[in-house]
């Protein structure tokens, strides 16, 4: 089978198809004569070609599946594109190395029971390939396929770390014969026999096996882990690591393998490795606050202005503050103005980062605005993490990624060694002119509010709540997108009575941000407190649980509604922390995962009460969580 995939793929070379025909032999076969004519295939090839495209027409309708973000096709699970933009071809790509990052863990977990030391960089290494393969970070083939063959070097180290760990303890090594710790590829290497190859280990390869239930609580489980690992990256960026969270990672890799069989068909079993998780992503976001407070200063209440300056720009989007401080130093003395666009923003709120000069304002919304916002900017833009889609071709040229992120054609760069190529790229755009600058239309971002700022004001609002100046709080934020029915969290921020106080973080903000809020009675508090990014709902857990505790009571009791705008897997990761936490009435949307089933759905329904937005009524939702 695969000397007859090889073939197909050299003759599509021959006639200069898509590489997406691969995937749809059909539409090799509707051409096979006029190539024929035309000379550029053999008749020899064609019978071959024929039995290739028969094979692929059986599953012409399902060339990929994946539903692990909120946007999936029909709610259900996009099959032969994602509508993020990640072709069947990618899919493969990343449903091979998260096979192979399986193996990893597996004799990881084995090798560190039997004493062995597992390298800190086997741990990174896992938390970028898991990165890699989060929503709309990494969409190029061939950043895969390195991705891929260090992943296999790894797990091999592993083994024989193993094998050598039992041999001097006169152990006799156990055998795994799963594939994602035996497979290997059959000839050398190449980008399109491992696509060919990742068809084998798709997200419903053990579906049959669990069913419905126990595989959409599985695959819960590996989302969790993908965004956990996007906090423990960063903060490992920043000089946080915990040792700990890497190994319980490979430990649950090695249990949805090769844990005991009973166990891994049993849906309570699965469900509480899913609150492991989040009780690990909540060291995570942990590392990641302390790396942020102990690098940048603990954030304060900062005004942000959206009205550029005259001058040489660069734009930076995504949430690594690591590197908007490498590209502020680089371009310290160039006459260059950073601009911070989506999960950046929180940015202006860190008192070492506001020293720069040249960190000079905010630009845009949140991510999916980019075909919009950034043909219209000066300059070029670097995308720090997620997200990234499909650029024009008005900017392409002009769009840089780094780390984990990849988009084919665009220019991958690494810092702060490439810095300069950035300097000289804004250089050579026109910037901003005079006329682009005119403070009439400027309007004011309010930032900082992180847990040290809001709990340095808890004595105010515990006031506010004895006076009844504030009746109950909101936790509206998370992720956004695109569709309209995101429009509830407008809708239910711009219902709100003026006795209540929003919390909100991640892109979500930008569906009210820029609306008018006023003032929180005469405790001289906004009512929009910006916590931060995404990654900052450790922030307001920590905000919850001093009120909590000043109050004597638990976080169940307080009068705190939340209502959580999902996306992607870091949402996902947040959701299993709350769970864990043991966080009740959490108003879920637009949608609900369609990988919880209605059965586990009801699950979390008794034990934590989780319900889906009313994105129809957000009004009637308001009335229900006022109570």
């Amino acid at each position: 089978m695969a000397m007859l995939a090889r073939v197909a793929v050299n003759s599509f070379r021959q006639v200069h198809l898509v590489k997406g025909c691969l995937a749809r032999g059909t539409a090799l076969m509707k051409d096979k004569w006029k190539l024929v004519e035309r000379g550029s295939l053999s008749c020899s090839r064609i019978s071959d070609l024929k039995c290739y495209a028969t094979a692929a027409k059986q599953k012409e309708e399902e060339q990929m599946f994946c539903f692990q973000c909120e946007q999936t096709r029909l709610r259900k699970g996009c099959t032969t594109v994602g509508v993020c933009g990640k072709t069947s071809q990618v899919a493969e790509l990343q449903d091979l190395l998260l096979h192979i990052v399986k193996g990893i863990g597996v004799y990881s977990h084995h090798a560190k029971l039997m004493g062995y030391k597992v390298p800190f960089e086997i741990y990174d290494f896992t938390f970028s390939a898991l990165f890699s393969t989060l929503t709309n970070v990494n969409f190029d083939e061939n950043r895969f396929t390195t991705y891929i063959q260090q992943a296999l070097k790894y797990r091999d180290h592993l083994k024989k770390s193993y094998e050598d760990e039992c041999q001097k303890k006169g152990v006799t090594p156990k055998k795994f014969t799963q594939t994602e710790a035996t497979w290997i590829p059959v000839t050398g290497v190449t980008t399109e026999l491992l696509e060919i190859e990742g068809k084998k280990f798709g997200v419903k390869r053990d579906l049959p096996d669990y069913g419905a239930d126990i595989h959409g609580v599985r695959q819960m489980v590996i989302y969790g882990l993908k965004g956990m690992s996007t906090y423990a990256r960063h903060a490992r960026l920043l000089g946080e690591w915990d040792d700990s969270i890497g190994e319980f990672t490979h430990e649950v890799l090695e249990f949805l393998v090769n844990g005991n069989e009973a166990e891994r068909h049993d849906l309570g079993i699965n469900l509480g490795w899913a609150l492991k998780v989040g009780e690990n992503n909540l060291k995570g976001m942990a590392l990641l606050d302390k790396g942020h407070c102990q690098r940048f200063g603990k954030p304060v209440p900062t005004q942000v202005s959206t009205t550029p300056l005259p001058g040489k720009a660069i734009l930076v989007t995504g949430h690594d503050m690591n590197d908007l401080e490498m590209i502020l130093k680089a371009t310290a003395d160039k006459d260059i103005n950073v601009y911070t666009h989506g999960e950046m923003l929180p940015a202006h709120g860190y008192p070492k980062l506001k020293q720069f000069k040249n960190l000079a304002g905010h630009y845009g919304g949140a991510w999916q605005m980019q075909k919009f916002e950034f043909p219209h900017f000066p300059g070029p833009i670097v995308v720090t993490t997620n997200c990234i889609i499909e650029p024009m071709k008005s900017y392409k040229d002009r769009l840089y990624t780094l780390n984990e992120t990849g988009w084919p054609g665009c220019k991958h760069i690494h810092l702060p060694d490439d810095a300069n190529e950035l300097v000289e790229a804004a250089h050579k755009e026109i910037g901003y002119k005079e006329e682009d600058c005119n403070q009439k239309d400027n309007k004011i971002l309010t930032v900082g509010f992180g847990h040290d700022a809001v709990v340095s004001n808890a004595g105010k609002v515990l006031e506010a709540v004895t006076t009844g100046e504030l009746k109950r709080v909101f936790v509206i934020g998370g992720c956004d997108g695109s569709e309209n029915k995101r429009s509830y969290f407008t809708n239910l921020a711009d219902a709100l009575p003026s006795e209540t106080l929003i919390l909100t973080m991640g892109c979500a903000k930008y569906r009210f941000n820029r609306h008018e809020f006023g003032m929180l009675g005469s405790t001289g508090l906004p009512r929009l407190l910006d916590v931060g990014q995404c990654n900052d709902s450790y922030g307001a857990i920590v905000i919850a649980k001093t009120l909590a505790d000043a109050l004597k009571t638990d976080i169940n009791s307080l009068p705190i509604s939340y209502a959580i705008s999902w996306f992607e897997q870091k949402a996902v990761a947040v959701l299993l922390t709350m769970l864990h936490l043991g966080i009740k009435n959490i108003r879920l949307g637009p949608v609900l995962p369609a990988f919880i089933t209605p059965n586990v759905l009801e699950i979390l329904v008794q034990k934590y009460n989780l319900m889906p937005t009313d994105v129809r009524h957000p009004a009637e939702d308001l009335k229900l969580m006022m109570g």
